[in-house]
């Protein structure tokens, strides 16, 4: 199975940046598609940013312009560049990564990042 590692989340302040890292591990496989996904409290997990292969992306309405995806496929890395961060931002984060492994497609979450959004 593909397992995916988040890390840098954590606090930051208003108009503050942070950068979240996604490293997926396995044997195996080969990865399409990389995506952030957020989930704040009381509402519904969305869409924050997904990146292919090829380096196509598409952004969520609330965080273009702000946001950057990106990846390393040497690596099987997927990064996440916030800025201009706002109070809305504050929400767990959740790498996704969609692909083959040894001709079946899979879809793996990690396990959340936190990131809060606070003065």
């Amino acid at each position: 199975q593909v397992q995916l590692a988040e890390s840098g989340g954590g606090l930051v302040q208003p108009g503050g940046s942070l950068r979240l890292s996604c490293a997926a591990s396995g044997s195996n496989f080969h990865i399409n598609t990389m995506g952030w996904y957020r989930q704040a409290p009381g509402k519904e997990r969305e869409l924050v940013a997904i990146i292919t292969r090829g380096g196509s992306t598409n952004y969520a309405d609330s965080v273009r312009g702000r946001f950057i995806i990106s990846r390393d496929n040497a690596k099987n890395t997927v990064y996440l560049q916030m800025n201009s961060l706002k109070f809305e931002d504050t929400a767990v984060y959740y790498c996704n990564a969609a692909g083959t492994q040894i001709w079946l497609q899979f879809s793996s979450w990690g396990q959340g990042t936190q990131v809060t959004v606070s003065s």
